[in-house]
């Protein structure tokens, strides 16, 4: 618990343990459910038409309320009013009921505070790209204060589910298919957020985003090895490095063990393991699932009692189980009432770390929060031009003064194409066509023609992100043919459960571009004229073939608000692109799923006609500048509890100021079970003027290459390890060996978990 937590406590005039000896089992399963005002047609969470529609607040709150979920979240209302509301709402749980308990008031906060007219950042794909911690961390400062101003005190960020297939849905939610990437960014969101005194919330665990044939819900059959070495080191680093305060499970099963109800992964990993002591919440509907999808439960009421078991404290969005259902199955003596009191407890304690146990409400609510504010816009523009990968560049970029600009696609105007899935505006305002936006966006369309001022800039959309109809071809073809150069803008709408091409519940079964926008791309690269193709997604696709034909590619992974003028920026020259790839640039949707940490026989060879290798892989980007990585040196020997120390040179070659993003990777050359070819150990970035050179150290503690033993021990094994520092995974432009020298060492959450670096 940290020094904040424990002064929360100590200024309470009530403790948790004395509130919860004077509860009645009504008032208890009150403090463990949320409550969700919805309106009718309102679609923000998986099957939520399959339950009723909750009863009045009043009725519902009688006896207290654990959550309020999703107050500015849910539809497009002005934050002014609405926290007037939320206000009258928490006085009447402090006068209204028999204990005078506030709730918690969480909220989605994954690109941004999902609330009206509140900033929208890039999304975690993009925050991945920039190999940007501390970014994202300012980021999540500037986000949780917003929360904080308007009473809410939980955020249902980060995702920290590594990415194993391209095809699943929500892959822009996610950091990166590297755990070490995902972990060091994730973990400092949770800082950033925390800093704030908001709660963070881990998304989703554990082992959702390997999901069979990359379906959303799908069932997952990951080992215990690729659970232990790759999925759950990102959520132990947040726990044990960003004490996080929230934990939330995920909807999957694992080996046919749903994992909202498996005490092993949630008590026995996150508690008894890892020493955790927040509180768990179901994702939404996840504890009905249980009966309704899993059917691993005959009613509500044993599907209330696994997740108890398990260790799932809070029920989301409703208290659709742990209500009338779990009341009767405790009555009844299908569940132990002790579980009850565990998970109220937790809650309390929570409440007692926010300071709502003796909260009244009685002052003024927030007026006039600015929710976008110019600190809002510098963070998002900043993250958004770090994040832009440059995939190939044939000379024509950056651009040289044309006169006459084709910008032509669907995502070329569209300010939704700059936003994920869970974006207020992709998320929320889809749903409400009749509400403003609320938010400036200039489309890349609007800022290109604002960073070009003195040429012409002729739009045309071409074709739709996802249909067959190719009527548009023949303008954008003339348009095209009449230009400098053409900036297609392609890609995907994000949306929910099928309402677009990426998202919750938009998985894919190919990972070509979606509709007929290849055939645009071709067409108009047919004329001659110089194509220079953005793409605007939340996840990577098969576009070797554009790699081939078009004059440059430029990859953006949902760059927010400022994404428009970031983008503009790269194709003038203004911003030098500095993204890397957190993702694995497929060759083939045959080839998913793929993971750049795959063993010897997970890549090509002899033994298969199939290539695997990826168009460009893990780490890849280009600037426009260039870089030379030399002179590695690493410990000749380490222990293998110990840590190794690496130095590497890297100069800017070119003639104009740029950042690089160090890479360093290891091997482990002989192990007692396969392993990886390539592991992300460390990474630094570094902004280096024309003709500069820095040294940059990086002390990796041996944890870094640690896996999971025959025995299910976490080890590390003495032996030859082979490291390399260069422009991807698949660079090996400066290598070193080292020696790890001793016994096996058996890691334990006293170890040091992340590499340390130094500019000099």
């Amino acid at each position: 618990m940290t020094d904040l937590q424990v002064s929360a406590q100590a200024a309470t005039s009530r403790t948790a343990e004395d509130l919860l000896a004077q509860m009645t089992l009504e008032e208890k399963l009150a403090q463990i459910v949320g409550f969700w005002e919805k309106e009718d047609g309102e679609a923000v969470a998986p099957l939520q038409g399959e339950f009723e529609t909750p009863r009045g607040y009043d009725e519902v709150t009688k006896n207290g309320l654990g959550h309020l979920t999703r107050v500015y979240g849910t539809r497009p209302v002005d934050a002014d009013d609405q926290a007037r509301r939320l206000w009258a709402q928490q006085r009447r749980l402090v006068t209204g009921t028999r204990l005078g308990i506030p709730a918690i008031v969480h909220e989605e906060c994954l690109t941004g505070l999902s609330a009206w007219k509140a900033a929208t950042f890039p999304t975690p794909l993009a925050w991945g790209a920039s190999f940007d911690a501390e970014l994202v961390e300012e980021m999540a400062a500037l986000i949780g204060a917003s929360m904080r101003d308007l009473g809410i005190h939980q955020g249902l960020s980060p995702v920290l589910d590594v990415i194993r297939d391209p095809r699943w849905g929500r892959v822009d939610e996610c950091i990166a298919e590297d755990p070490y990437l995902v972990g060091t960014v994730g973990t400092s969101y949770v800082r950033g957020l925390q800093s704030t005194g908001v709660h963070a919330t881990l998304k989703h665990f554990i082992g959702y985003s390997a999901s069979q044939s990359g379906r959303n819900f799908g069932p997952v059959h990951a080992g215990p090895r690729e659970i232990a070495d790759v999925l759950l080191p990102p959520f132990e680093m947040a726990v044990l490095d960003g004490e996080v305060r929230s934990v939330m499970s995920s909807y999957n099963e694992i080996d046919g063990v749903p994992v909202a109800a498996d005490p092993e992964i949630i008590t026995g990993i996150l508690r008894d393991r890892w020493g955790f002591d927040g509180t768990v919440v179901a994702d939404y509907f996840g504890v009905a699932f249980l009966q309704l999808l899993h059917h691993v439960a005959g009613d509500l009421g044993e599907a209330a009692g696994l997740a108890l078991k398990a260790g799932v404290d809070i029920e989301l969005p409703t208290g659709d189980a742990y209500l009338d259902p779990l009341a009767e199955a405790v009555r009844s003596g299908k569940v132990d009432e002790a579980l009850v009191d565990r998970a109220v407890l937790r809650v309390l304690r929570q409440k007692a770390e926010l300071g709502l146990l003796d909260a009244t409400f009685d002052d003024e609510p927030p007026s006039g929060v600015d929710l976008d504010s110019p600190e809002h816009r510098r963070v998002a523009a900043r993250l958004a031009e770090e994040s832009l990968v440059l995939l190939s560049n044939d000379g024509t970029l950056p651009l040289a003064q044309p006169r006459r600009v084709a910008v032509v696609g669907p995502n070329a105007d569209r300010p939704e194409a700059l936003f994920g899935c869970y974006s207020f505006l992709n998320h929320v305002l889809a749903q409400h066509p009749q509400a403003e936006v609320g938010l400036e966006i200039p489309t890349v369309r609007e800022a290109l023609a604002a960073e070009l001022a003195g040429a012409e800039v002729v739009a045309v959309r071409g074709c739709a992100v996802d249909d067959e109809d190719r009527t548009g071809f023949d303008e954008a073809v003339a348009a095209a043919s009449s230009a400098d150069v053409a900036v297609l803008v392609m890609g995907d709408h994000a949306g929910l459960f099928g309402r677009g091409t990426v998202g919750e519940g938009c998985d894919r079964d190919d990972l070509d571009l979606p509709g007929v926008q290849r055939e645009l791309v071709e067409a108009v690269v047919a004329t001659g004229t110089p194509v220079v193709l953005v793409l605007l997604t939340g996840r990577p696709y098969v576009v070797d073939w554009a790699l081939e034909c078009c004059a440059a590619v430029v990859q953006a992974f949902f760059p927010g608000e400022e994404g428009g003028r970031a983008i503009a920026g790269v194709l003038s020259g203004r911003v030098n692109p500095s993204g890397r790839l957190p993702v694995s640039l497929p060759r083939s949707s045959g080839a998913q799923p793929y993971s750049y940490l795959h063993p010897a026989l997970g890549g090509d060879g002899d033994v298969t006609n199939l290539s695997t290798v990826p168009v460009r892989p893990f780490g890849f980007g280009l600037s426009y500048t260039s870089f030379t990585h030399s002179d590695l040196t690493v410990d000749a020997e380490a222990a293998t509890g110990g840590t190794i120390t690496a130095r590497v040179r890297v100069t800017n070659t070119g003639d104009r100021a740029g950042a690089d993003v160090v890479q360093l990777y290891a091997h482990d050359v002989v192990g007692s079970v396969t392993r990886p070819v390539a592991q992300l150990v460390g990474y630094r970035r570094v902004e280096l003027d024309a003709g500069e050179s820095v040294e940059v150290e990086l002390v990796v503690p041996t944890t870094r290459v640690a896996f999971t033993d025959r025995s299910g021990r976490r080890v590390v094994e003495p032996g030859e390890l082979e490291l390399w520092v260069g422009a991807s995974c698949a660079d090996k432009e400066t290598s070193a060996r080292t020696t790890l020298t001793g016994g096996v060492h058996e890691v334990t959450t006293a170890d040091a978990r992340w590499t340390t670096t130094t500019v000099r």
